[in-house]
């Protein structure tokens, strides 16, 4: 009975550390990479509590040495955008201008019938209600319905709405140009460029997130003073 409390104990104040090391983005299960390595954190926690025949050191870092490895891919996830993309996966558009892409609904094993529950489940009931439509990383969908079925806010009360928005997008991520969303849009670098100089920003390296809104202005966020 005595091993059993010290091992609940050691395992329960390594875990209060170790989850405050991982961080908001793994225990919110983000994506299905941050589902499985919480799972197994977890069941590794519950192994060496259960388990007398492992040494609770061997258990302590075992469960350790996950939380550094977890650490690891998402610092490099951080830093570079195609590891991210091999980690995490991206959005995938399954519903672009009204359409349906049957293509992307292909690629990612969806079909219409999974398709029409997500769409219910954020209150979209008819797929001709849906302007664009986005499969997340995290399975979840995300949906921009056409401007008549928006609901009217306090700026929308007396403007009509556009015809045709476009689909917010980032252009630029960590002081980078996402070229991909550039070419997609349509619009060059030197657009960009332009852009930020009205705004009062004089490089790209100063900008760590900038994103084309529906109405084709640009949202800018600045680096920290201290970065």
């Amino acid at each position: 009975m005595l091993e059993i409390l010290i091992r609940t104990t050691a395992t329960f104040f390594a875990m209060l550390v170790l989850t405050r090391l991982l961080g908001k983005k793994q225990l919110s299960h983000l994506t299905f990479f941050n589902y499985v390595t919480g799972i197994t954190f977890g069941s590794v926690a519950a192994e060496i509590v259960i388990q007398k025949e492992l040494f609770l050191v061997n258990g302590l870092v075992s469960l350790t040495w996950w939380t550094l490895l977890t650490l690891l891919v998402g610092y490099v996830g951080l830093k570079w955008s195609k590891a991210r993309i091999l980690i995490d996966g991206e959005p995938t558009i399954v519903i672009k201008n009204g359409e349906i892409i049957e293509a992307a609904l292909s690629r990612t094993r969806l079909n219409l019938d999974d398709l029409t529950m997500m769409l219910r489940e954020r209150d979209a009931f008819s797929i001709g209600e849906v302007e664009y439509a986005i499969l997340e990383p995290h399975g979840k969908l995300s949906v921009l319905k056409k401007p008549e079925y928006q609901n009217a806010t306090k700026k929308d009360v007396k403007a009509s709405p556009p015809l045709h928005p476009i689909l917010p997008a980032e252009i630029i991520s960590d002081g980078k140009y996402v070229m991909k969303n550039l070419q997609e849009l349509g619009i060059s670098t030197k657009w960009v460029d332009r852009q930020l100089k009205q705004s009062g920003v004089h490089s790209i390296d100063e900008v760590f997130y900038a994103e084309l809104q529906s109405d084709r202005s640009l949202f800018i966020d600045r680096r920290d003073p201290a970065d």
